[in-house]
């Protein structure tokens, strides 16, 4: 399985926000139900704000991701990957190959996940410490090279 990573171009939105409706709706409709057209104003504040990537496995895109680069951290968030494609071990590829190069250039890396959300376990399972959370986030860090 070969993964890469590829910034988005503005004809990557829809796929994005495609993405983003596979990976999380089932977990926001739970709490709040899909409000479509809020989902679409909270992706294009999201898309403007950080910088965002495409997941490719052997050339085909199957998800997203953001990576933030900061003087102290890399914030790692918008983690999705359309429902095909989960539960398949990909995700922790994906993360894997991520944290291994954060741990090669010294770098903690922080994020934030929905509380009801089953991602937390592939966080913990990573090396991620829970370090704050509020009615609905937690927030967690990896310090480099924690397994």
């Amino acid at each position: 399985m070969n993964i890469k990573l590829r910034e988005v171009t503005d004809k990557d939105f829809d796929f994005a926000f495609e993405a983003k409706r596979q990976a999380m709706g089932p977990h926001i409709i739970t709490k709040w139900g899909w409000d479509e057209s809020y989902q679409l104003a909270l992706q294009h504040e999201r898309w403007s704000e950080k910088p965002w990537f495409i997941i490719l496995m052997n050339d085909k895109p199957i998800g997203t991701a953001s990576i933030q680069n900061f003087e102290s951290h890399v914030r790692f968030g918008e983690f999705y990957l359309y429902s095909q494609f989960q539960n398949q071990g990909i995700g922790t590829k994906v993360l894997q190959e991520f944290l291994t190069q954060c741990d090669q250039d010294s770098q903690k890396v922080v994020l934030e996940y929905l509380k009801w959300s089953p991602v937390g376990s592939l966080y913990k399972r990573n090396g991620f410490k829970v370090t704050g959370e509020n009615d609905i986030h937690y927030f967690m860090a990896r310090e480099p090279n924690a397994h």
